[in-house]
């Protein structure tokens, strides 16, 4: 197994996400790989983050990915909110 390496994760940012945080991407400072429910933690504690939901939509290199799969330093990490349409 990979030992952790602290570092920086970049995320994308949509529509209502990115107003709650003022910025269409983020960095957030973490150990990878980490799982996506480890970033999406780190994100709610950044400025704006307290406006993020418990289990968002996350893509990882652009797939829909689950809240335990593994993301690792350089992937593309994209937080989406819900969509409503007609």
């Amino acid at each position: 197994m990979t030992s952790p390496t602290v570092g920086t994760i970049n995320v994308l940012l949509f529509a209502s996400y990115a107003d709650a945080f003022g910025a269409r991407q983020v960095s957030a400072p973490i150990a990878a790989p980490c799982r996506v429910s480890d970033l999406v933690e780190a994100l709610r504690s950044l400025p704006g983050g307290s406006r993020l939901p418990a289990k968002p939509l996350v893509a990882v290199n652009r797939t829909w990915s689950a809240h335990d799969a593994s993301i690792a330093l350089g992937d593309e990490v994209a937080v989406i909110p819900p969509v409503a349409g007609g």
